[in-house]
């Protein structure tokens, strides 16, 4: 398979008809091997619009979902940044090459060996709605799949005027959300509906009924 190709695919098929046209986002995901981020018997299908599957139930979320999510964030070379859920570790390669210094905090064993091996990362182990707290404050944070609530501990370590952006089911859909910190508190709002893999830890806590 012609990989190169099929990036090139991705960028014209996928991201640019999905409103991803910042410059640094496209480059960087035209250039990050998509194919490297999953298993090698999945590697033919790493670039279809949807969830490839990952280990333990976990999943790489399609590309133009994270375009859209890069692309609102409006990332800069040199900010900091957060990968909440960094799984295998697509996204924060994608952040490294767009020139951010990343943090990607991972729980599941098994993805940790492999994004270990992602250079100009530095990786955390850890529950993912901790966050990474020893390495706050952060510019941006990117919870990379899809959420049931945010947990104020990731809010707080956005320094003021920082950008936080994830998949947030609201009413049993998947929306992407984009929130930013102030002095006065944090405010979100969605910007598109989106498919993304579920992340453990962020479940709402169960209410009881009679």
């Amino acid at each position: 398979m012609d990989f190169a190709q099929a990036r090139r695919a991705m960028v014209d098929s996928q991201l640019r008809p999905q409103a991803v046209t910042d410059p640094l986002v496209v480059a960087a995901m035209a250039s990050v091997p998509r194919e490297a981020f999953v298993p090698a018997s999945s590697a033919a299908i790493a670039y279809i619009d949807r969830i490839v599957p990952l280990a333990n139930g976990r999943g790489l979320g399609p590309a133009a979902s994270l375009g859209r999510m890069l692309t609102e964030l409006q990332c800069h070379a040199g900010e900091r940044a957060l990968v909440v859920g960094a799984g295998s570790g697509y996204s924060s390669a994608v952040l490294a090459e767009m020139g951010l210094e990343v943090v990607a905090v991972e729980s599941d064993e098994a993805l940790l060996e492999q994004l270990r091996t992602v250079p100009g990362v530095t990786v955390v182990a850890g529950p993912l709605e901790a966050g990474a707290p020893d390495h706050a404050p952060f510019d941006i944070i990117l919870v990379d799949g899809q959420i049931e609530q945010l947990p104020d501990a990731l809010v707080e370590q956005l320094r003021t005027g920082g950008r936080l952006a994830a998949c947030l089911l609201e009413g049993g859909v998947p929306r992407l959300m984009l929130g930013t910190r102030s002095v006065h508190g944090f405010g979100f709002k969605s910007f598109a509906d989106a498919a993304m893999a579920p992340l453990p830890g962020f479940a709402r806590p169960a209410v009881f009924t009679f």
